[in-house]
């Protein structure tokens, strides 16, 4: 490569150049100038300059738009890829301003970097459509992520939920890389577009179904679908709050983008297999797969008296949801997943910002602990009643569009869309089995009084203008979802699928 190439090169990789270089920024100031300055200055300093590197990211991803494939796919940007980039980023900067007010930790500097580099390998996870950069980006952000959740010293709970992600991450990591091994021995590339060229052309070969289950095997612990699931409610549960709502966010955005990518592009041809070119496809897999998630994790949910178990076990059930969108090949379905998954990592966030506010000051995250929410703090219970009702479903809320797009999508594939008509009748049942474990939470905020002795809740300014900032970004796309969507769809036509 010249040196033209590799400015070029570095232009492209700007936006996560601005990440690594914040994270290291980050890391100096901490460690040189603040050590010996409380706490809550040196967390805001850290948020402030989180923001101003992410919102840097996004201003130049937008004021310097590209198009383009480097080095057989191993970068790829386009439209669509830049905008659920912006997603991770908005998601990073949220997670950012959650922090300052907690008090699990004093390495401020080292959580912070920790948290930028997962954004970036986050955000690679949706620039790349190649194998081995794939493994890389989640190698990246796993390993980041076990070492947030273990973040709080303090907390045993956090240490055992750390050590059980780190070896449920580790099996899926093995699984994964076995199954792009025989992917690559099969089709001679790492290149998504390429092995799915040459898996048209392969023959019946039983190979290809093992390795088909190994990368959903693989995928399904990072999205925390059944049965790969045991890792989600302990993490929940025990990591630090702020790096529980990114697992539950930014996580969950870029693992369902590369998935998705990983099944439309590679295994495009595939879906229910062949007997000239395959012993079976990946659409009965993920039914089945889709159908367990929504089952098990709605009815688990509703034994939950601890809230962020509650969210877990919800988490599970979206992400059966979110693997109806799979099924339906199809632009359209790609555009309705990542509507549904964006909307849902706002709503997510939001529930963990209202959540933390009742945890450092009621001392639990137990049902009990809700009670009489409405007369302690009301703005906050407004802003959790939109939360769960959008999870739920509710119009005119951004969780019913999204599923109503999803599962739309799902029933217009044209010939095969009766196969799903069972799934889609079944997803719509468990919404409606959700909305009673939710109901629950809120019952407990408006109806249930707070003890004689319990005062008003001191709610943070910062953590104040962000729940209630998401609480009406949720209503806004439940009112004007074509905002995201027609952008998501545009970006999507203009790549041509």
């Amino acid at each position: 490569m010249n040196t033209a190439d590799y400015l070029q090169l570095l232009s492209v990789l700007a936006p996560e150049v601005i990440v690594v270089c914040t994270a290291l920024l980050i890391l100096a100031v901490d460690l040189i100038g603040l050590q010996d300055t409380p706490r809550s200055y040196r967390m805001s300093i850290a948020a402030g300059l989180t923001t101003l590197g992410c919102a840097g990211a996004v201003g130049w991803m937008f004021m310097n738009p590209m198009v383009g494939n480097w080095h057989g796919g191993m970068l790829v940007i386009d439209p669509l890829n830049e905008t659920v980039k912006a997603v991770i980023l908005l998601l990073t900067v949220l997670t950012a301003m959650l922090s300052v007010d907690c008090k699990f930790t004093r390495h401020v500097g080292e959580y912070f970097a920790l948290l930028l580099l997962a954004t970036v390998g986050m955000m690679f996870l949706a620039s790349t459509e190649d194998l081995l950069m794939i493994f890389a980006s989640l190698e990246l952000v796993s390993l980041s992520l076990y070492i947030l959740v273990a973040f709080d010293k303090s907390s045993r709970q956090s240490a055992e939920a750390a050590m059980k992600y780190f070896l449920f991450g580790g099996m899926s990591a093995a699984f994964l890389l076995f199954g792009f091994s025989l992917l690559y021995g099969l089709s001679g590339s790492t290149n998504l577009t390429k092995i799915a060229q040459k898996l048209i052309t392969l023959g019946a070969d039983p190979l290809l179904s093992v390795a088909l289950v190994m990368v959903v095997i693989g995928f399904g612990f990072k999205v925390a679908a059944v049965p790969f699931h045991l890792w989600s409610p302990d993490a929940y549960q025990g990591a630090p709050l702020p790096s529980a709502a990114f697992i539950a966010s930014g996580s969950k955005v870029a693992s369902f983008f590369v998935f998705a990518k990983v099944l439309l592009l590679g295994f495009s041809q595939l879906g229910w297999g062949n007997d000239e070119t395959a012993t079976g496809g990946w659409m009965p897999l993920i039914s089945i797969i889709a159908a367990l998630s929504m089952f098990l994790g709605n009815l688990a949910a509703i034994r939950q008296t601890s809230v962020r178990r509650l969210l877990a076990y919800s988490a599970i059930a979206h992400a059966g949801y979110m693997l109806i969108g799979f099924l339906a090949l199809g632009g359209e379905a790609f555009g309705s997943l990542i509507f549904y998954v964006t909307t849902y990592a706002l709503t997510t966030v939001g529930a963990f910002g209202v959540l933390g506010v009742v945890e450092s000051q009621a001392g639990g995250d137990q049902l009990k602990d809700f009670a009489g929410l409405s007369r302690r703090a009301p703005v906050l219970a407004g802003c959790l009643m939109v939360f769960l009702l959008s999870l739920a479903g509710i119009p005119p809320l951004a969780g019913f569009f999204g599923k109503f797009y999803l599962f739309a999508a799902a029933l217009t594939n044209d010939a095969q869309s009766l196969p799903f008509l069972w799934l889609v009748i079944f997803g719509i049942a468990m919404s409606c089995v959700s909305l009673y474990y939710y109901l629950q939470v809120l019952k407990q905020v408006f109806v249930v009084e707070a003890d004689a002795n319990a005062r008003p809740l001191a709610v943070p300014f910062l953590v104040h203008a962000v729940v209630v900032l998401l609480a009406a970004a949720v209503i806004l796309l439940g009112c004007a979802p074509g905002w995201l969507l027609d952008t998501i769809h545009a970006a999507i036509v203009e790549l041509g699928w």
